[in-house]
């Protein structure tokens, strides 16, 4: 290793990553130092998609190397999404780092739509995703994605492979269930279902799981919950008063489930006219920022009433794909980022979690 590179790299020792407050060099977030003729290179981890810090990283690091009278400073990001090991009584999904569930208190507030825009926005921003489709009385997310790629079949030498939409693998109960039939099950068999989907689904190497659950505080939220260590839950809401009485019971079974709340995306918040340009609140308004107040989350984003978002998912071409630059899909875009970054900093700084969650009946 040469002075130099020393120089480099005991430079560099105090400079942190703002999201999670740990240095790059201990932490391992400087993954490659390179130099020759006085031109440095750095590759980066960048702990999540659409990482936002990574201008104020770069300032300071060259900030920390003004002194060495460096010919050029460049840096690489590279995606790394950091993640804790399951224990392993809870070890079912072991290619999966993160798993984000997407909840509501009620059904009507577009929870499957946040779920597969979501999961797609992460995918174009360059992490690999999956999405697992927990409603099982009331499945659409293979509705909204459209025709399939691959459809779910029985792997060779055993387990199941998902269906793949775009290059994202689906698990849904309505891949085995005749179209059109209720499916009536009681929360055993729920269960059951749900133990399958992630212990004989093949999901393949995972930066993030997205779980539409179904509305309310039921048998498969607390299934799940039970099964799998949860990294995080996105609460969808409408701003009205009559959504957030059940939204706060949602919140309140993920704090009893020991599942931390990533923040809540406020879903039909205004609609904008496209003719006359005027704005109008249909479902009241603020509701998702007072709820983000009243429990001390970050609203992460708000999502406009508009009739591109519901054909989207009527046709099989979400909004964040349908109209990829548009501000609708921008919307889900800057939502996904920030839930995927507080998910990572909770896998890169937060505890462990605890057994209490298998004392709950």
């Amino acid at each position: 290793m040469s002075s130099l590179t020393e120089q480099i790299r005991a430079a560099l020792a105090s400079v942190k990553d703002p999201a999670t407050g740990n240095t790059l060099v201990a932490s391992g977030q400087l993954a490659e130092l390179h130099e020759q003729d006085r031109r440095v290179e750095l590759v980066l981890h960048a702990i999540s998609p659409g990482y936002p810090h990574a201008a104020a990283v770069e300032a300071a690091i060259k900030l920390a190397l003004a002194d060495l009278d460096l010919a050029a400073i460049d840096v690489r990001w590279q995606l790394r999404v950091p993640h804790k090991p399951a224990r392993a009584d809870l070890n079912r999904l072991p290619t999966v780092k993160n798993v984000i569930a997407i909840a509501a208190g009620k059904g009507g507030v577009g929870k499957s739509t946040v779920s597969v825009n979501v999961a797609m926005a992460l995918h174009r921003l360059g992490a690999a995703v999956g999405i697992l489709d927990a409603d099982i009385y009331g499945p659409s997310v293979p509705k909204m994605l459209g025709v399939t790629e691959h459809e779910a079949t029985t792997a060779e030498g055993g387990g199941i492979s998902p269906a793949r939409y775009r290059g994202i693998p689906v698990m849904s109960v309505e891949y085995f269930v005749e179209p059109g039939k209720a499916v009536i099950w009681r929360g055993p068999m729920i269960h059951k279902l749900l133990t399958q989907f992630l212990e004989d689904v093949r999901w393949g190497e995972l930066d993030y799981l997205i779980v539409d659950l179904p509305p309310g505080t039921g048998d498969a939220q607390l299934s799940l919950c039970q099964l799998i260590p949860i990294t995080g839950s996105i609460i969808v809401t409408t701003p009205q008063e009559v959504a957030l009485i059940d939204v706060r019971k949602a919140i309140n079974m993920f704090e009893k489930l020991e599942v931390p709340v990533l923040g809540i995306a406020e879903n039909m918040s205004h609609y904008r006219c496209p003719a006359c340009g005027h704005s109008e609140d249909i479902f009241g308004a603020g509701g998702g920022e007072r709820l983000a107040r009243e429990f001390g989350v970050e609203l992460l984003q708000r999502i406009p009433l508009d009739p591109r978002i519901a054909y989207g998912g009527e046709v099989g071409r979400p909004i964040v794909e349908a109209d990829a630059e548009g501000p609708i899909a921008t919307a889900f875009m800057e939502l996904a980022a920030k839930a995927a970054l507080a998910a990572s900093v909770r896998s890169a700084t937060g505890p462990k979690r605890s057994s209490l969650l298998r004392t709950v009946p």
